[in-house]
């Protein structure tokens, strides 16, 4: 077994503006997951999935708007980052077992008829899931996301982040967020991204996750993710982009959702004033679009 960090509970101690009772699950022996589960268990469910490196925290402006509207939220912390576990080696990631952490919680929840908004790496794991297990989504929000194969032209400094996450003596969690951001994020909101993590050896799995996107077409991954675009050019139910247009990362994602699943068609699509990470800058908005996007298809 890996050897499991778990982030001291005081360094998420003066964090404001994230008021959500903390719940926690074993999802591979003793690595434990946290997420935050809002509102009435009787309400339909919205997943919210975060990607590189933040965690559920990036979700506190959309929380509240979503359980006032009537929504169940659960949003996990994938494993390495935020409240949940941290394994202490690169190696001990893979794109499968994250893969394999989220469903683990999804079977163990008993979740079902959820809508699904993901952003980042929450794309490249949730329309994963989405694709293998449709039975268990009604709708989803797509957000500053992809679905890679390897086929695609990659940009060289999206190799140098690669490179940079990876080797970096000093990688500032808070300054990638702040550098994803339109927008400067305070000092407060630096402090709190950069919380789970008390020292580099907590970092294994954020500095990881960017050499687990597949940019080679021989990739394993890419090849399961092509298979996963296959189920997804069949997926009728609604489907909805909201990119932010300074996201020059996943600039065209959209577009290419929009002609390939059909389930985007008579939606409400949007690109928004904002840059990746749009739910930092714009979530209490984005919240609004998810309830109007569930009532018109429900």
């Amino acid at each position: 077994m890996p050897t499991i960090l778990r982030t001291p509970e005081e360094q998420f101690s003066s964090i404001k503006d994230f008021p959500f009772a903390p719940n926690y699950m074993n999802v591979e022996g003793d690595i434990r997951m946290h997420y935050v589960d809002e509102g009435d268990t009787t309400h339909p469910i919205a997943l919210l999935l975060h990607g590189e490196p933040s965690w559920s925290y990036l979700y506190r402006k959309m929380i509240p708007g979503l359980v006032e509207n009537g929504f169940r939220v659960i949003a996990p912390d994938l494993i390495g980052f935020g409240k949940s576990d941290k394994l202490t080696e690169q190696s001990d990631y893979t794109y499968q077992k994250h893969l394999d952490w989220l469903m683990a919680l999804i079977e163990q929840l008993e979740l079902k008829d959820m809508m699904l908004f993901c952003q980042d790496w929450g794309g490249l794991l949730g329309l994963r899931i989405a694709a293998s297990h449709p039975e268990r989504f009604s709708m989803i929000v797509a957000s500053n996301t992809m679905l890679p194969t390897g086929e695609q032209k990659v940009p060289d400094a999206f190799k140098a982040w690669r490179a940079f996450s990876r080797t970096s003596p000093v990688f500032d969690i808070g300054q990638v967020l702040n550098m994803g951001s339109s927008i400067d994020l305070s000092e407060e909101v630096l402090a709190a991204y950069n919380a789970p993590f008390p020292d580099e050896s907590y970092k294994a799995g954020a500095r990881i996750f960017p050499s687990l996107v597949p940019i080679e077409a021989e990739d394993t991954e890419g090849q399961n993710n092509k298979e996963a675009w296959k189920l997804l050019s069949q997926w009728k139910k609604p489907f909805l982009t909201l990119f932010g247009d300074k996201d020059p990362i996943t600039k065209g994602g959209d577009r290419f959702m929009q002609k390939l699943i059909p389930g985007t068609q008579g939606q409400d699509h949007q690109i928004l004033s904002a840059g990746h990470f749009i739910q930092e800058e714009i979530g209490e908005q984005l919240a609004e679009l998810m309830v109007a996007f569930y009532r018109k298809n429900s």
